[in-house]
This record gives C-alpha cells, structure tokens and sequence, in this order.
C-alpha cells in the first residue's frame, strides 16, 4: 500500500513540475471560460451489443486558468454473468470527481494532453441465485442478495480532448483505478462494483472513448 500512495505522489510531483516548467506568457484569470458536456461511447456500444456489462456515462469539465480542469462523471452500470450453477446480477450507480492538468498551454483551440487524479463512489446491488441439483431429490434454487452496497476507489488518469468543429470534440481517457473499498456486504463478497470493476482486484485498468460539446462562457 506503501508504494502504491508513494507511486501517486511521485506522478503529481512529476505532473506538477512539468506544468511549472512550460512557458504561460498568457496571463488568464481563474474565470472559467466554459463547460464540456460529454458522454462515453464504449458503455453504448458495449449495451447495444448486450455484453454482460451494459450501462451509460455521462461527463463533464470546466477550465480554471488553461491549465486546470474541475472534472465529473456521473453513470449507471450493471453486469449479469452465468455461472456453473447460477446467475448473477448486479446494478448500480456511481460518480468520479477530480481534476485534470492540461499540458498544451499555447495551443490557440484549447486542445489538451491531460494527467489527472479521481475519486470515485458507488453504490449498488448484488443478487446471486445458485441451483443445486441431487439424484431423488427436486432441484433446489438458492437466492442471496446485497443491498445498499458502497465503494470508493481512487483512479491516475491520462488522455486527449481535441476540437473537431464549432463545439464539438472528441478524445479518450485512460483510467489506472487501485485501493476499492466496499462496505454493507453482510451475505457474500462483493464480485462486480459499478464504474471500477472486479472487486477482488487491487487494481484495474480503464478506457473511455468520449465525445463532448462545449459551451462557452461568452467571448474574452
């Protein structure tokens, strides 16, 4: 655990260093200059495609200074998978909130290569029916449930925004998720958690292939 907080520090000295090392001769005022509202075509694709894993992400950000960006995504996912004697199903919502350092100060269309940091909530729920068949015997069907089950996790974060035309954009974020946390599981071990993954994984990897429409806050 040691080295995985040490790992995060080191990538937010690094980030911070490297933004204080490129030239801002444009000087901007903390005044944001506009929102992005984006959503995730992967989770689309992947439930018009009904894979086990289906669900919706909607995003959006917010600069402060060029450099900075207030970020925050919002989305609902659920997964159902066969098991050898059963099923089970799980669904639920979640949030992230961080922030993104932008490293392409100069560049006149507001393009950005980005490093972030997340936190990441949710809360869901979890049914499992298992079958038991014996010789002589009726076939019996057990079901357990999770209810009102909470996670948080933490995410690195990296990607690209670019402007296509006009107001929309399009980009990718790629997601380092580590230290899940999940508490209410009084009947049997969480196994999927919304927005971050398999449970039982210390850390998970992420992407997201998103587009945005951007509005401004009047010309500057």
């Amino acid at each position: 655990m040691w080295r995985l907080f040490f790992s995060v520090w080191m990538c937010g000295a690094v980030a911070t260093a490297t933004a204080q090392l490129l030239p801002d001769t444009v000087r901007n005022p903390w005044r944001p200059t506009g929102i992005r509202f984006g959503t995730d075509l992967i989770a689309f694709g992947k439930t018009l495609a009904r894979q086990p894993l289906t669900g919706w992400e909607l995003n959006a950000d917010v600069d402060f200074k060029t450099r900075y960006y207030l970020v925050l995504d919002y989305g609902q996912w659920g997964r159902e998978e066969l098991l050898t004697n059963g099923q089970y199903q799980g669904s639920g919502r979640y949030w992230r909130a961080g922030i993104d350092v932008n490293f392409l100060l100069k560049d006149p269309d507001r393009n950005m290569f980005f490093i972030g940091f997340r936190v990441g909530r949710a809360n869901f729920d979890e049914r499992l029916t298992s079958q038991f068949a014996y010789e002589g015997f009726e076939p019996l069907t057990i079901t357990q449930a999770n209810t009102q089950l909470r996670a948080t996790w933490g995410e690195l974060t990296t990607g690209l925004r670019v402007k296509v035309v006009g107001g929309f954009w399009m980009g990718y974020t790629a997601r380092f998720k580590f230290a899940p946390g999940v508490r209410g599981t009084e009947v049997f071990d969480a196994y999927d958690i919304p927005g971050y993954g398999r449970a039982d994984r210390s850390t998970y990897w992420g992407f997201n292939y998103q587009v945005f429409w951007r509005v401004p806050f009047g010309k500057r």
